[in-house]
């Protein structure tokens, strides 16, 4: 059994130019299920493998608290493995074929209070020009829940501070997100001066350059956030898209229609925004629970 394991390993980095850290990790799933074989089932050929013999190894890592990304590596080294055995005439047929990884628990994403929201907006410095562009950022983040990537992408000709609104591509296909007065004022002061101070050499017309005038990156961006969020007291991890689900949530909070969020986040499904209105209902619930002196 441990010679297979070998040749396998083997043609994975010679014939499939598969990275080494995907050899070790399918060599040590395949160790630890041939250990299983061998002291839980008394298997000590790949060929006597059966389908019952491949689920209690997996009834056995859940039993043993193995993290489902775990079982689901290990679903997919196995599989492979005994594919491989078929296809050298080492196995008569494959045992994991109908083998499945367990479903991914899904995580609530986090979010912040309105009132941690409020705290975070009001850390930059709106005397100096970074922390007038700071500010920019993170109001327009806020009050349209776009996607980083959509922020550091906007061009200065994407705002229309006239009508309130920015028009952002997504995926070939272009939507357009109001925003309200806070983040209409400080735009407006951004960019009556403080951009052109930034921007060094020529202007690539993006609405956010970094400190050396060039487009921002999705890491400078986070290292901004990161630093406004602990000088706000915020101790838990936030990223950028922290900001985007608490837009959602805070809009939902307020009596939005999910259809409107949908279109303002850009979900291609309308059960990808439902995922907010479930947490909002969570969260109703909770309060009351507490609150509630009948409860």
């Amino acid at each position: 059994m441990e010679n297979a394991i070998l040749d396998f390993i083997n043609y994975l980095r010679v014939h499939k130019n598969s990275s080494e850290n995907t050899a070790v990790s399918y060599e040590r799933d395949l160790k630890k299920l041939k250990a299983f074989l061998e002291e839980s089932r008394n298997v000590r050929a790949w060929e006597k493998v059966s389908p019952t013999d491949l689920n209690a190894y997996m009834l056995s890592m859940e039993r043993d608290h193995y993290a489902a990304s775990s079982i689901s590596r290990s679903v997919a080294s196995i599989r492979a493995f005994f594919q491989y055995l078929v296809k050298q005439g080492r196995a008569a047929s494959n045992p994991a074929d109908d083998l499945k990884p367990p479903k991914a628990e899904k995580k609530m994403p986090e979010i912040l209070s309105v009132e941690q929201v409020t705290r975070l907006l009001a850390q930059p410095d709106r005397k100096t020009n970074k922390g007038i562009r700071d500010s920019a950022m993170l109001e327009l983040l806020y009050a349209t829940g776009i996607r980083v990537s959509e922020l550091i992408g906007l061009k200065v000709g994407d705002v229309n501070l006239k009508l309130e609104y920015i028009t952002c591509s997504d995926r070939n296909r272009e939507r357009v997100i109001p925003f309200g007065s806070a983040a209409r004022k400080v735009l407006v002061k951004y960019l009556d001066g403080p951009r052109d101070e930034l921007i060094s050499g020529e202007d690539e017309g993006f609405l956010f350059p970094n400190c050396q005038g060039r487009p921002m990156s999705r890491q400078g961006f986070w290292k901004i956030l990161k630093t406004y969020a602990r000088d706000a007291g915020i101790r838990d991890e936030i990223t950028p898209h922290t900001i985007r689900h608490s837009f959602a949530v805070h809009m939902i909070e307020n009596g939005a229609d999910l259809r409107a969020v949908q279109e303002m986040m850009g979900h291609s499904d309308i059960s990808t925004t439902q995922m907010y209105l479930n947490m909002n209902i969570s969260r109703m619930r909770d309060i009351y629970e507490r609150a509630h002196p009948r409860h």
